[in-house]
Formats: structure tokens, C-alpha cells, sequence
């Protein structure tokens, strides 16, 4: 395997590249776009993504009610968490450590064909679990997630602990509550920049968006930061649309060039379409860095814009190949995608808001663009493309992804390169392990950051497109985590 991985993509399984691909401003200082006065152009011939609406409205989720809110819930987590800690203590090391594993799956620590036969007995509890374990490895799982599928196997297993059950319940449904008291907040936002219902084009994605953040960190305390991804990761759907889709290559070049200018003039040369989505952008980046100001007295302004330049670099080039009709290599469109799947910007703008202090070595650190933020980024993208490039990506006319690039390089099936992929992918995450204990200079709560993003990530692409495509899967995730509570 090494040694055709080796062969294959040098590029790939060597070094990184430090930065995003430097892209020459072809148009700049030469186009002068005249803006319509309508949103729509019916001059221009613009590709349609076909996408769903919306699953979730704002009124819906206004109307989001728990009644895991009060004291006494509060209260009855303290005791139970007493409880468990008196548990705890014996001299039964096997049972200790029997306990410490139910707390992990349990989602409470922070505080097939295969079946196993004893005799005649099949015990279902247990083929459950290793039919789950045989379809993703346990460090690949959202955390989140594989707490409320424990949650249910460990209540019909007949060992079980009534107080641990009753404790992880409630801290689920205590944080859940939490988590509905965010999504209304963020509902009200998104319905107030007007882009799910001015970008009818675009993707309406608010509540999955938001289904990330959950997965990147589910803890009462990182409330500001699932708040600012949201926001981020819902731009970022809308923005890709428009670079996949919709806009015409004119167009992103001067959305590009307005955002590598950071400047409220700049938006004078776009289309009305455009404006509406820059002022969002402009608006929401700059409020994010007016917080971080205000509570901790850094100026992050240029750190934040770098992120988005960057991305909207990968965008654009991935514009380019496709508007000339050019399929890349595997390692050309891999030297780009790793950054184009937006990981880098999610776990620097993550690690801005997961404490009360930036830490500016931290900070300078990821964007060096380090092996460890390389590595899974590389695992997002071949994540992403796996579960995209076949559909609806594909028919609606986007670029290639790696999966097209390594059929038309080497000449070989689409089974062929989605074995390899996945081949790679494995490879990637031994990096990932590799780096994950090596780094120094990265906090553990930024490692679990960054960590947390490649696991949500098999989440959502595990059984197909579950941000951009209204799955059963994704739905059914929404709905067990941010929607229905345990009975108690």
C-alpha cells in the first residue's frame, strides 16, 4: 500500500504547501462591471444547483421549547455526579475501568454479518454494537452522536447502571435545551441578513450548519463558538454556491479581489446579488473581531480576512478549471482542496473563540498551516468528495473532485478510485494520529477542535451529500440531537 501511495501522489504524501494556492488577479485593474439594478440577470445564462429548501423554518424553531432549563435539573445533575464519583471508588480496577468507558460513550466524561455466539445465544445488544463499530471506527465518530446512540443501547443492556443512565440522559437533555436556546438566536440572525430568502439559488442550511458545531464541541462552555461557526459555516455554503453555480467567472473574480481589499468601496463593482452576500460577510467578520476586541483587547481583523482570502483563492481556482473546461491532476486538485474544504478557516476561527484569552502563538501556529490541520484537512476533502462526487455536484456541472481526477489520470473505474481514496484516507489519519501527540504548541482544547471537524465531517458524508442534500441520515441526526429529549 505504502509504496503505490508513495508512487502515485508525491506531491500528496509529502509536504504541504505553506499557503493557499497564490492565484494572479487576472482581471484586476481591468474590468469594469456595471451592476443591474435587479438581482437577477436574464442576460446572463447561469447554472441552476437544483438544491431543496429549507427543511427548518424560523418560526418553527422560534417555538423550540425545553423544559431542561431550570435549576433543578441543574441540581439533580450535581447529585448523580456524586453519586458516580462514590461509584468510582474501589478496588475492582477491571470494573473501574469498565465504568470510565460507559461515562466516554455515555457523552458524560467531559464532566452485519459478524455476531457473537456463546453457545446457542446470540446476544442482540452485543451485534448491534459490533455492526455499529464494524461501519466507522470509534475515533472517526461525531462525539455527540455516538453519546445518544450509547445512550439507547446501554438502557436495554442488562447490566446496566440506572444512575449513570439517568445522569447521561439528563445532561443531554439539559445541554440540548441549551443548544435550541443558540439555534433560535442564530435563527433570528440568519433570517435577518435575508440570504436564504434574497439567494434562492443558494443553499438554505442553517440548522446543519449548526448540526457541525454541535459535532465540533457540544460543551455548555464553547457557546460562543458554536454561535460563530454557525454563522461562518452557513456564509460559507451560500459563498459556495455562488462560486460552484452561479456566479458568472467575471463576477468571482471581482468578489474575490472586494474581499482581498476588505473595503466597503470595493463592493461598488459587484452585481446586487453579490453585495448583499459581500455586507453579510464584511458585516458578520467584522463583529466577530469587534468581540474578540472588546473581551480580550486583540485586533484579529487581519487574521479573520486571511482565512476567507484564502478559501475564496482555492474557489476561485477551482472556477477556473472548470469555466476552461481543465480536469487537474490528483495531486494538482489536492495541493488546492485541502484548503478549499474549509478546515483551515473553521479551526482558526474556532480556536479565537473557544477561550477567554487568544493565545497569539496558538494562533500563529495554525496559520502556518501545521501538519496536524494539513492532515485532517486532506481527510475532510477525500470525506467530502466521497460522498459528493457522484450526485448532485456532479450533474449540476461542478469541477472535479479527487475521485474524477484519479479516474482520468490513471485510466481506471470509479470503484477503482473510490477504494483508493479511501485507501489514502486511512493512510491520512495515521498522520493524523501521528501529529496529534507530536504537536506542541497547540492546546488540547485546539486539537479536539481540529480533531472533532474530520469526525463530524464522516457524520455528515458517511451515507452520502448530508449538508448540501436533504439525506434521511442528517435529518435523523438533527432530530435526535437537537430535537428530541429523553423521557425521564
Amino acid at each position: 500500500m505504502a509504496s503505490s501511495f508513495l508512487s502515485l501522489t508525491p506531491f500528496f504524501y509529502g509536504k504541504k504547501p505553506n499557503i493557499a494556492p497564490s492565484i494572479p488577479p487576472r482581471c484586476r485593474g481591468s474590468v469594469t462591471f456595471v451592476a443591474s439594478t435587479k438581482i437577477s440577470h436574464s442576460w446572463t445564462n447561469r447554472r441552476s444547483g437544483n438544491h431543496q429548501p429549507c427543511l427548518w423554518n424560523d418560526d418553527d424553531l422560534q417555538l423550540l421549547n425545553s423544559n431542561y432549563k431550570g435549576d433543578e435539573y441543574t441540581r439533580q445533575v450535581e447529585e448523580l455526579k456524586g453519586t458516580v464519583k462514590k461509584m468510582m471508588i474501589g478496588d475492582q480496577p477491571l470494573e473501574q475501568l469498565e465504568m470510565i468507558d460507559n461515562l466516554q460513550r455515555l457523552g458524560v466524561a467531559y464532566l452485519g454479518k459478524l455476531r457473537y455466539v456463546e453457545g446457542d445465544h446470540v446476544d442482540p445488544i452485543l451485534t448491534i454494537q459490533v455492526k455499529h463499530a464494524m461501519e466507522l471506527p470509534l475515533h472517526w465518530r461525531m462525539r455527540r452522536l455516538e453519546a445518544r446512540w450509547y445512550i439507547d443501547v446501554h438502557e436495554r443492556q442488562a447490566d446496566l447502571n440506572p444512575i449513570v443512565l439517568q445522569l447521561a440522559k439528563l445532561d443531554f437533555n439539559i445541554l440540548q435545551a441549551l443548544h435550541q436556546e443558540e439555534l433560535k438566536d442564530l435563527s433570528r440572525w440568519w433570517k435577518n441578513t435575508g440570504l436564504g430568502e434574497i439567494l434562492r439559488f443558494a443553499r438554505n442550511r442553517l440548522v446543519e450548519s449548526f448540526l457541525w458545531t454541535v459535532g465540533i464541541d457540544f460543551e455548555p462552555r464553547f457557546g460562543s463558538c458554536r454561535k460563530t461557526l454557525t454563522k461562518a459555516i452557513a456564509l460559507i455554503t451560500v459563498i459556495d454556491d455562488i462560486y460552484d453555480v452561479y456566479g458568472t467567472l467575471d463576477e468571482l473574480e471581482l468578489f474575490t479581489d472586494a474581499v482581498e481589499r476588505w473595503d466597503i468601496k470595493a463592493m461598488k463593482q459587484l452585481p446586487d446579488y453579490m453585495k448583499i452576500c459581500f455586507l453579510a460577510l464584511y458585516n458578520t467578520v467584522n463583529e466577530m473581531a469587534y468581540n474578540i476586541l472588546k473581551e480580550q483587547g486583540h485586533d484579529v481583523v487581519s487574521n479573520l480576512k486571511k482565512t476567507w482570502v484564502d478559501l475564496l483563492r482555492s474557489y476561485l481556482l477551482e472556477a477556473r478549471w472548470y469555466h476552461s473546461g481543465y480536469t487537474p491532476t490528483f495531486e494538482e486538485y489536492m495541493k488546492n482542496a485541502w484548503i478549499s474544504i474549509t478546515g483551515p478557516l473553521v479551526a482558526i476561527k474556532a480556536s479565537l473563540f473557544v477561550t477567554n484569552q487568544t493565545n497569539q502563538k496558538e494562533l500563529e501556529f495554525l496559520e502556518s498551516y501545521p501538519d496536524l490541520l494539513y492532515w485532517s484537512s486532506v481527510i475532510f476533502r477525500l470525506q467530502d468528495d466521497l460522498g459528493t462526487s457522484s450526485v448532485d455536484e456532479l450533474k449540476r456541472g461542478d469541477v472535479a473532485k479527487s475521485i474524477q481526477c484519479y479516474m482520468h489520470e490513471n485510466g481506471v473505474s470509479e470503484e477503482v478510485a473510490h477504494e483508493h481514496v479511501k485507501n489514502l484516507m486511512r493512510e491520512a489519519w495515521k498522520k493524523v494520529n501521528t501529529h496529534r501527540v507530536a504537536v506542541s504548541l497547540l492546546s488540547q482544547t485546539a486539537i479536539g477542535i481540529i480533531l472533532n471537524l474530520v469526525r463530524t465531517a464522516h457524520c455528515i458524508y458517511q451515507h452520502g451529500d448530508g449538508h448540501g442534500s436533504h439525506n434521511h441520515k442528517t435529518k435523523d441526526h438533527a432530530m435526535s440531537l437537537l430535537f428530541d429529549h429523553f423521557l425521564l
